[in-house]
C-alpha cells in the first residue's frame, strides 16, 4: 500500500469535497476507509494500492470532477 497526498486549487465549498470524496472512492484500488478531503488545507489524504491504480489516475478522476491538482506526494504506508 502506497499513502498520497495530494495538493488541490483552494476548495470553496462543502459539497465540492464530497464531489472529490465520490470521485476518488469510485477508483479500484483506493483504500476507501483512508480517503479524507481537507477543506482548509485543500488536501485530499488516502491510501491506494498501486497494482491497482496509479497516483495519475487519481489525479485524472480529480481533475475530471473539475479540480486542479497542484501535486502530490507519496510514500509507502
Amino acid at each position: 500500500m502506497k499513502a498520497a497526498v495530494i495538493q488541490l486549487e483552494t476548495l470553496t465549498c462543502p459539497s465540492c469535497m464530497q464531489k472529490i470524496e465520490g470521485a476518488v472512492k469510485g477508483l479500484d484500488g483506493v483504500d476507501q476507509d483512508t480517503v479524507k478531503v481537507l477543506f482548509n488545507s485543500s488536501k485530499v489524504k488516502l491510501n491506494f494500492d498501486e497494482d491497482k491504480v496509479a497516483v495519475n489516475q487519481i489525479e485524472k478522476a480529480i481533475t475530471k470532477m473539475g479540480y486542479e491538482v497542484l501535486k502530490s506526494r507519496v510514500k509507502s504506508a
